[in-house]
């Protein structure tokens, strides 16, 4: 049985991960084909000196990091809200809330390229500049990671003692001082898995950012679309190895980090424990 289930991980595993193994492969072939031919760098060495791939890696960054944040501090806001609520209004909010994860992005897309059509024409009827741009982008990449960081956050926020925040206020603590100090701490594991969640929705985004985006600032999906008409420079294979690379030390770093801090909770419950016997 044991055999059969490392078996069974190991081919579940070549399957997720074999595309992107033969992308990294490919972003070292010397040649532009699909035979590789020999290992080289200059793939690498070109893209730092594409302009148009550098801005288009630099807009997707910024949007990514930027919507993150925000729907970071929204979602919390939005799930220590629903927290609190009771009764059929909480369901029906709830619903609300799954309700964009599970609309096509295709709908979406288009719905925020109408929405922006609408406010362009009104705001540009009373002399209010507004062009599709980092607005239009940041505004959508927001609104879909939300959602996300709701559903990370809320299961947190449910596990969470709530005696824990009346001991702190009657210790003292202002209801601003327990939120931060005790609310915060407990659901904090939620809050960077939301962000990171949002962080990595942002990065992989096409959809919704192919019927936002302006003709000057385009995220790295949207250029990589437009050049896969023509064909695809190895050069794609460069970037798309190093945001891989770089997205898995992030989750590796965060892990460890999880990781130490539940030793040490362990080892502080234990030596708790010690104390009292």
């Amino acid at each position: 049985m044991k055999t059969f289930a490392k078996t069974y991980l190991g081919v579940f595993m070549a399957f997720l991960y074999a595309p992107i193994f033969v992308l990294i492969i490919f972003s070292f072939n010397e040649s532009k084909g699909r035979t590789f031919t020999g290992f080289t760098w200059k793939w690498y060495s070109a893209l730092f000196h594409d302009a148009a791939i550098m801005d288009a890696l630099l807009t997707t960054l910024i949007v990514a990091i930027t919507a993150s944040v925000f729907a970071t501090v929204m979602g919390t806001a939005a799930a220590v809200g629903l927290n609190r609520m009771e009764g059929k209004f909480r369901s029906g909010i709830m619903g609300l809330t799954y309700l964009p994860i599970l609309n096509p992005e295709i709908i979406t897309g288009v719905s925020f390229m109408l929405l922006f059509v609408v406010a362009k024409n009104a705001l540009n009827s009373v002399g209010v500049p507004f062009q599709f741009g980092w607005a239009t982008l940041i505004i959508a990449h927001i609104t879909f990671n939300v959602p996300y960081v709701i559903l990370n956050v809320l299961p947190k926020l449910r596990q969470m003692d709530g005696s824990l925040v009346d001991a702190a206020m009657d210790l003292g603590c202002s209801h601003w001082q327990a939120f931060y100090k005790v609310v915060i701490h407990e659901i904090r594991p939620g809050i960077v898995s939301g962000f990171l969640m949002a962080l990595t929705f942002s990065l992989d985004d096409f959809v919704v950012s192919y019927f936002t985006t302006g003709a000057k600032h385009q995220t790295l999906s949207v250029l990589i679309y437009a050049m896969t008409k023509k064909r695809v420079s190895p050069k794609i294979n460069a970037i798309s190895t190093l945001l891989f690379v770089v997205v898995l030390i992030v989750l590796i770093a965060v892990n460890l980090v999880e990781r130490r801090n539940i030793n040490r909770n362990r080892q502080a419950v234990r030596d708790r424990k010690k104390e009292e016997d």
